[in-house]
């Protein structure tokens, strides 16, 4: 197993383990990896520390295995299938037709909102908190929708 540092086209920074370099390389060709912040599938590998092991120091203990929790799983029909496709589409379009403004999605929002600055499409990351203040100050948005396996 390898650990990489990947970042988005946003520059969101997260970490994901792949079973080799050749498992990346044909995962991120196919459109499997994808930033968990904000859904884009441009990713690109930050620089990164290898960890390399010192013959005057004892190796590290193994990690201890964290028992993951069940994941929901369904078959879905050839209808689910081209719904799927479409909210993918969407999902594309929105990102494709609009700024990205990485973690200053809210701050954004209500720059535009309030009309300190010209009304143009956005997407980026809000926290459930901020969410929660656009909505109460009647700032309209919506999440990005994100399809069952697209997180890593």
């Amino acid at each position: 197993m390898i650990k990489y540092t990947l970042a988005c086209d946003s520059a969101h920074e997260f970490e994901s383990w792949f079973p080799s370099s050749d498992s990346f390389d044909e995962q991120l060709k196919r459109g499997f990896v994808t930033c968990p912040a904000c859904g884009s599938a441009k990713i690109g590998k930050t620089i990164m520390a290898p960890q390399v092991a010192r013959k005057d120091r004892a190796a590290p203990p193994a990690p201890t295995p964290v028992a993951e929790e069940p994941r929901k799983v369904a078959m879905v029909s050839p209808e689910e299938q081209e719904l799927r496709s479409k909210l993918k589409e969407l999902r594309d379009h929105l990102i494709a037709n609009s700024d990205a403004v990485g973690d200053k999605f809210a701050e954004e929002a209500r720059k535009i909102h309030y009309g300190e600055t010209e009304h143009r499409s956005i997407h980026g990351s809000a926290t459930p908190d901020e969410a929660r203040e656009l909505a109460e100050e009647g700032i309209e948005f919506h999440a990005l929708p994100m399809l069952p396996g697209e997180r890593n």
